[in-house]
């Protein structure tokens, strides 16, 4: 996989065990395949940065892909759940939390590699309104591919980081970047805004139907 990290540093060798564990997948390099994006993710502020490129050779390394059709819409939650600081202001957003990790949560030791949703600002914001029963699981799932953010792939283990080798890099400007990342998270959040309001709240399934009739990782409409 040739694949693209963005940073406000030129990394050509990324140091396992290094950086956030809070961040959507806990401990890890976060990557992309899609240069345009890392050289968003590089442009945190109104500053340049770099979209670090490097191939990994995925041969004899454990891939999860969270959105192949054996995992759902509430796995990938539980596990942003588990990594990410997440207040709990209401009695069903912190039973919901609970039964969400005890129920949905996947098994991901003893991978190499996950690949799934990316949750900036606005995604996670989606992920807590349904949390505390704003929008529909219909909806939520739908939020996710609003603003086009695509897959992000994260190399979580030393074996993985042992597999990456550094090509080159790009410097991402950031009078440019900047601006197209808060225009793509703009524009997912007016979407997203549209999306709630053109939707009736007697259409789709919440949070409390979920906690209600106790769903479970072979519930039906999760597929």
């Amino acid at each position: 996989m040739v694949l693209f990290h963005g940073s406000k540093n030129i990394i050509v060798k990324p140091v396992y065990g290094a950086g956030n564990p809070m961040n959507d997948y806990g401990l890890g390099l976060y990557c992309t395949e899609n240069i345009e994006l890392a050289k968003e993710w590089a442009c945190t502020e109104n500053r340049n940065g770099y979209a670090n490129q490097y191939e990994l050779d995925v041969e004899g390394l454990a891939v999860c892909r969270l959105l192949e059709p054996e995992y759902h819409i509430l796995n990938w939650l539980a596990v942003l759940l588990r990594n990410r600081e997440f207040a709990t202001s209401t009695r069903l957003s912190r039973e919901a939390k609970e039964y969400i990790l005890s129920t949905f949560l996947p098994d991901l030791d003893g991978y190499d590699v996950i690949i799934g949703y990316r949750a900036d600002d606005s995604y996670f914001r989606f992920a807590k309104s349904f949390l505390n029963g704003s929008i529909s699981l219909q909806q939520l799932s739908r939020a996710m591919k609003l603003g086009n953010l695509g897959e992000q792939v994260v190399l979580v283990s030393e074996k993985a980081f042992s597999h990456l080798t550094f090509s080159r890099y790009e410097e991402a400007d950031g009078s440019i970047y900047w601006g197209k990342r808060e225009t793509r998270d703009s524009a997912a959040r007016k979407q997203f805004d549209m999306m709630v309001d053109s939707t009736s709240v007697s259409d789709g399934i919440y949070i409390l139907d979920i906690l209600r009739e106790k769903w479970n990782n072979d519930e039906p409409r999760l597929r």
